[in-house]
């Protein structure tokens, strides 16, 4: 009696190994910190996409312009990535769960603005984003500043919370160029603000 308890408990112990192993390098399942964060970035990344369109419509200054532009190709192409890794998982594009359920006990805070709860950090409501559809000129400029600021911070707060949640190569590579190059981003927009007499919105980004 005692052997075929020993296999079940072998065979338990190897499929607790094969999921620890598989869960971690090979495909993400449906409910991980990958699929979780492909699929929450490339909704992310769509808004600020729309919002960079928005302001280049508007012929800005040439700085608001270029940068724009490079917001536009950077985060498209960032987000057919994150779109083809979930096909190339298996797994689709829409998901039941909540935004940012993937981060769910790992300390975030998930609010689009102050006192907007179960939204993505840093995303703009829809009466900003009329705001921002209907503004001109510096007004346009400085609003734009301000709202893709903060869209940035909350891009760098998803990226380093998938940092501290996988190992999975391809991903933390991009989670990484999107700290670092959102980050740049930021501190070029801030600057853009300063020369406009302009100041960001309170920053959502945690001290360090």
């Amino acid at each position: 009696m005692r052997k075929p308890f020993l296999i079940v408990c072998g065979v338990l112990v190897l499929a607790a190994a094969a999921f620890l192993l598989f869960g971690r390098s090979g495909t993400p399942g449906d409910s991980s910190p990958e699929a979780g964060f492909a699929r929450d970035m490339a909704v992310h990344h769509a808004q600020a996409v729309d919002m960079a369109f928005t302001i280049r419509d508007k012929r800005p200054a040439k700085e608001i312009s270029s940068l724009a532009f490079d917001i536009i190709n950077t985060q498209a192409n960032q987000r057919g990535m994150f779109l083809g890794w979930l096909q190339q998982w298996g797994l689709s594009q829409a998901t039941d769960q909540r935004p940012m359920a993937w981060m769910s006990g790992h300390g975030h805070s998930a609010a689009a603005s102050p006192g907007v709860q179960g939204q993505m950090p840093g995303m703009a409501t829809p009466e900003e984003l009329t705001r921002l559809k209907q503004a001109e000129g510096r007004d346009a400029e400085v609003l734009f500043l301000q709202l893709m600021i903060r869209h940035h911070e909350g891009g760098v707060q998803m990226a380093e919370g998938l940092l501290q949640l996988s190992t999975r190569s391809e991903v933390v590579s991009m989670a990484q160029k999107i700290v670092d190059g959102q980050s740049a981003e930021i501190k070029l927009m801030t600057d853009l603000l300063a020369k406009r007499g302009a100041q960001p919105l309170p920053s959502i980004l945690k001290p360090q």
